[in-house]
């Protein structure tokens, strides 16, 4: 059985009681990063052997997948959050329902849903385009489609290119083009800016360093007006 078991994106007090019975029980845990999932399972007294699973190297989910057709019981969880979810597992999880592995994905924590419900825009429909292309005219193609649903438009984005993507947001869908920038979800200095995409740049800009990891809502309701594509790559 393989087992998806997502893990706290901040507070390790998210974790359900379910994640760590799964955690607890199975044979293995597949994980991006063995020291950052070594820290979460000495944290809640959990011992267990500890395999890298990369999404990129063949030989990698090879060797999971043949633990799990040897009848073992595997936990796949990611650096923080659902795996799958714009993190490593797909392939995996692909692999194992091909091959007649069970699979079963835990309810938890992900800084999407969490941003989402934070933003106060709808309860209803949105379009989450996780990580944008680095080329700014693929990322701007992909924005005014999903913008021209009209609904909420969710993307991540990292500390080092969120000024960047912000300028884009605003050059691709209007500089009034309402956003709410969610960071450091779950953690002690949590935020959520609110503002348009050129005000939210513009007050970024003016931090000596712009740190945690950033889920961008944006408010697709009132219209887009498309611009030429550019693709010059985002610079760091």
């Amino acid at each position: 059985m393989l087992y998806i078991v997502p893990t706290p994106i901040g507070n390790l007090r998210d974790i359900t009681l379910r994640a760590l019975d799964v955690l607890q029980a199975c044979d293995a845990v597949l994980c991006e990063d063995t020291r950052r999932t070594q820290t979460l399972l000495t944290h809640f007294q959990i011992h267990k052997p500890l395999y890298r699973y990369n999404e990129n190297d063949e030989r990698s989910v090879a060797r999971c997948l043949e633990a799990l057709q040897a009848g073992k019981n595997c936990a796949l969880v990611s650096d923080c959050g659902t795996p799958c979810i714009s993190d490593p597992g797909w392939k995996l999880v692909k692999a194992a329902v091909a091959a007649g592995v069970a699979v079963t994905a835990l309810p938890g924590p992900t800084a999407m849903a969490c941003a989402l419900s934070g933003a106060g825009l709808t309860g209803g429909a949105f379009t989450f385009l996780g990580f944008l292309p680095r080329k700014p005219g693929k990322a701007a193609k992909l924005l005014a489609g999903a913008a021209a649903l009209k609904h909420p438009v969710i993307v991540y984005e990292s500390p080092y290119r969120v000024i960047k993507m912000l300028e884009l947001i605003a050059k691709t869908l209007g500089e009034n083009i309402p956003v709410v920038a969610a960071r450091e979800i779950s953690k002690v200095y949590e935020e959520y800016a609110r503002g348009t995409a050129r005000e939210l740049a513009e007050q970024f800009s003016q931090k000596n360093k712009v740190q945690g990891e950033f889920v961008l809502v944006i408010d697709c309701f009132d219209g887009i007006a498309p611009q030429e594509d550019d693709d010059t790559d985002f610079e760091k």
